[in-house]
């Protein structure tokens, strides 16, 4: 069944190394014939959000007029949602954090998904745990989601994921989504 995949990439840096394992993601899912659109957040205009509570009244997008909205109603249409970042002490980094406050609008909405969490930390030895919390912990705030995967790689400062056992797990991860 062709399924309609969102991937939101939140690596700051255009092929860095959760940035690649998102378009291994993206190359497996296409190629057994999923819609698969990938964003990259650092390339959007996505504020803060100022906790005016406009959505509680209005739920379904946001008084802001950013790039945030539109992401909104893709996620709404999306089968799958993949979220992918890097680690920063941690945790998930400042661009993926704001965009997950911005979904209040809508994380009603975001039942009966699918999700697959993509992680890359520099330290070798770094747990990626506090992250994947940090995500299960917002996916846990919205309906009948099934985690379908974590995809994670440590120990590489610069991009260098290419050609490693991770790329093809996020190839996989693509073509089973």
């Amino acid at each position: 069944m062709n399924k309609n995949i969102l991937i939101l990439s939140a690596s700051p840096r255009k092929g860095g190394n959760s940035d690649l394992l998102c378009d291994a993601f993206l190359r497996g899912a296409t190629e057994v014939g999923h819609t698969v659109e990938k964003i990259r957040l650092a390339e959007k205009v996505i504020n803060y959000c100022t906790g005016c509570c406009s959505c509680i009244g209005n739920p379904g997008a946001c008084v802001q007029a950013d790039d945030m909205n539109g992401i909104l109603r893709k996620m709404r249409a999306a089968d799958i949602l993949v979220f992918a970042t890097p680690v920063y002490f941690r945790a998930m980094n400042g661009q993926m954090k704001t965009f997950i406050d911005r979904t209040c609008p809508i994380y009603t909405m975001l039942g009966n998904k699918e999700v697959y969490f993509i992680i890359a930390a520099a330290g070798g030895s770094l747990p990626v745990e506090s992250t994947v919390d940090s995500f299960r912990t917002f996916t846990g705030c919205l309906s009948n989601i099934k985690e379908k995967g974590v995809i994670s790689v440590t120990g590489l400062w610069e991009p260098g994921v290419e050609g490693t056992r991770v790329m093809d797990e996020a190839y996989t991860a693509g073509k089973d989504a």
